[in-house]
């Protein structure tokens, strides 16, 4: 998937966005887990992210959709629920991406 700048500025332009980002880089430190799911390796689901954002479920979904669009986030769906982990190679790309549009 290759990054558009456009979308990724617009996907960092929310500070819910950017939050969510920052979160996930640690999870463990700011979620709690669900049972038998590694969190580190797995990612975080909607509802997880809805409660400590505290917003509704919709509009949660709808940010880790944008951050998923850009390639930022990875999915894994388990059962019912869709867990979202940081892509760690496409955020170094989108760092380089963004340096590269504004140098």
């Amino acid at each position: 998937m290759r990054m558009e700048a456009l979308e990724v500025f617009k996907a960092l332009s929310n500070e819910s966005r950017l939050q969510i980002l920052q979160w996930l880089k640690e999870p463990e430190n700011h979620f709690t887990p669900h049972e038998g799911i590694d969190m580190r390796k797995i990612g975080v689901c909607v509802c997880q992210v809805t409660e400590r954002l505290n917003m509704t479920q919709s509009t949660a979904s709808q940010y880790l959709m944008i951050l998923h669009r850009t390639g930022l986030l990875k999915t894994e769906r388990i059962g019912k629920y869709t867990y979202y982990k940081r892509d760690e190679e496409k955020i170094r790309e989108a760092i380089a991406l963004l340096k590269r549009e504004i140098e």
